[in-house]
């Protein structure tokens, strides 16, 4: 158990706030540069956002908000859960963390200089590796629950690629069974795979897809959008077949869908942000309640999933409303409960579709869950009721502190 933070620690780490404003991206950029010359550690990356600059910026965001929020950590409850969900999701290991703090704790010198007196320095120390055992604790106990869950596994497993479905012009779908031909666990809706990849001239790469089937004993599904210049969605699109084998960790991830705690659902998506909602709705299926699915694409040939979303809709299981941001389909035809717009999902609509009692869920592209995220609370939503995911680096301090 992680010895809490002295009076005297947490009060330097609070007065470091307008230096981190300051310099905490430079501290960070040199973290990862001094973190990644170590291969083994820079194996556990995805590299992609080193060179977008998302990794450094997310870090900085969450480090000035462990700093502001010092005094009262419990407001950080949800960002560490996802921290550990995701380092469980890469095998994230203890005797990793003294590379990160050391790596850390040099860059605060270096950036910082003469400012990181002796004092300051110890105090980081104190504070990092208070946080790290608490990381640490949490990941111990989800290892544990996935070694122990039916069908559940800690560390890399093979799977075989059963099938490859196209869903669109932009969207494959992968079925994954374990090429040990034994179960699997069964994830929760809103649950991500991990994968362990060997990519020729790109060497390892990590990545993580949201689940986008439902929960099942045998199999997995993940939906992936080929992105432009994407070293890995490129690979699976374009290399990978039928018969292929993946290295895969059990599936993590705090973005879960529990329809018995949900009194009504919005699920509210944007291009490939819907792939975990597409797993909520294959356990709707089953058991079906008031859900709304509210998505948007950018024409009838991305739709992802568009004929499932139909067939829900007439079915009453789903009410769904699909936006075109280049305009309505020529040839779309009516359907009962599906309701289609052009352009995009925005806030003025959404201030028509408020319902007492619901619960938000919201995956899509940073700026858009920003701009849905600021138009529900403009309509006064409570924060409790908004539930987002994030699929690139982006933390909860990034977007709430823009919100």
């Amino acid at each position: 158990m992680s010895t809490m933070l002295d009076d005297k620690t947490r009060t330097i780490v609070s007065a470091c706030v307008p230096a981190l404003e300051a310099h905490g991206l430079a501290i960070t950029q040199e973290m990862y540069r001094r973190l990644l010359a170590n291969p083994e550690i820079r194996d556990l990356f995805n590299m992609s956002h080193q060179k977008d600059g998302e990794q450094p910026k997310a870090l900085a965001l969450a480090v000035l908000a462990y700093a502001r929020n010092i005094n009262n950590l419990g407001a950080l409850g949800s960002m560490v859960e996802r921290i550990a969900e995701k380092h469980v999701g890469l095998n994230i290991l203890p005797e990793h963390y003294p590379f990160v703090g050391e790596a850390l704790l040099g860059a605060i010198a270096h950036v910082l200089g003469d400012a990181a007196t002796p004092e300051i320095m110890d105090a980081w120390g104190k504070a990092y590796w208070f946080l790290a055992d608490v990381l640490i604790g949490r990941e111990k106990q989800i290892y544990h629950d996935h070694a122990e869950a039916p069908g559940g596994w800690t560390g890399w497993r093979s799977f075989t690629v059963r099938s490859i479905v196209t869903e669109s012009s932009t969207v494959r779908s992968f079925a994954l069974v374990p090429s040990d031909n034994k179960p699997v666990m069964l994830h929760k809706p809103g649950q991500y795979l991990s994968f362990k990849l060997d990519i020729p001239e790109h060497g390892s790469q990590r990545r993580n897809y949201s689940i986008s089937s439902a929960p099942a004993s045998d199999h997995y599904r993940i939906s992936i959008r080929k992105a432009e210049g994407g070293v890995v969605s490129s690979w699976f699109h374009d290399t990978v077949r039928e018969g292929d084998t993946l290295m895969v960790s059990a599936p993590a991830g705090e973005f879960i869908y529990d329809p018995s705690k949900e009194e009504k659902t919005m699920f509210i998506s944007a291009g490939i942000g819907l792939t975990p909602f597409i797993s909520a709705l294959g356990l709707i299926e089953q058991q079906p309640g008031p859900t709304r699915f509210v998505h948007g694409t950018h024409a009838a040939d991305t739709e992802a999933f568009g004929a499932y979303i139909q067939a829900l809709a007439a079915k009453g299981i789903v009410r769904a409303d699909i936006f075109y941001s280049t305009g309505l389909p020529h040839k779309a035809s009516a359907t009962s409960g599906l309701a289609r717009h052009a352009g995009r999902i925005n806030a003025e609509w959404l201030s028509t579709q408020i319902e007492p009692n619901t619960t938000y869920r919201i995956c899509g592209p940073d700026q858009f869950m920003l701009d849905v995220i600021k138009a529900l609370k403009a309509q006064g939503v409570r924060t409790e009721q908004i539930h987002y995911e994030f699929f690139g680096s982006a933390s909860d301090a990034q977007l709430l502190a823009a919100a």
